[in-house]
């Protein structure tokens, strides 16, 4: 069984920080195209030594983007899915702002010049 997450609301901040660095995204993105993976299996045609895919494996699971499931010698891992709610909510909020100002702005050019702007 996959252990949860240790804490139900972590920092925006902190999946932030997990997925700018590149070797983590893409991490997180093999991840999320399969249902679970190794170590050894991330590694393999990476161009990263293991040691460091286990580091960034340590980081993602940090932010509660990744849980593991030890089974025997061997270490799985998958993509939490709640992991990534924090961030959703965070931009739901901007994108409100930004809607909200493109459509003023749209208002503007209309009025400026109706024929250069589409509905």
């Amino acid at each position: 069984m996959f252990e949860p997450a240790t804490i139900p609301n972590l920092p925006v901040t902190m999946i932030m920080r997990a997925l700018a660095d590149p070797t983590r995204r893409a991490l997180f993105e093999r991840m999320a195209g399969a249902s679970e993976i190794t170590v050894a299996e991330l590694t393999r045609g990476s161009g990263v030594t293991q040691g460091a895919i286990s580091q960034h494996l340590k980081t993602l699971k940090q932010a509660g983007l990744v849980t593991e499931r030890p089974e025997g010698r061997n270490v799985f891992y998958r993509v939490q899915p709640d992991g990534l709610v924090p961030l959703v909510d965070w931009i739901s909020h901007y994108r409100v702002f930004w809607r909200d100002r493109l459509d003023g702005l749209r208002d503007l050019l209309n009025e400026i010049d109706p024929r250069e702007i589409d509905p």
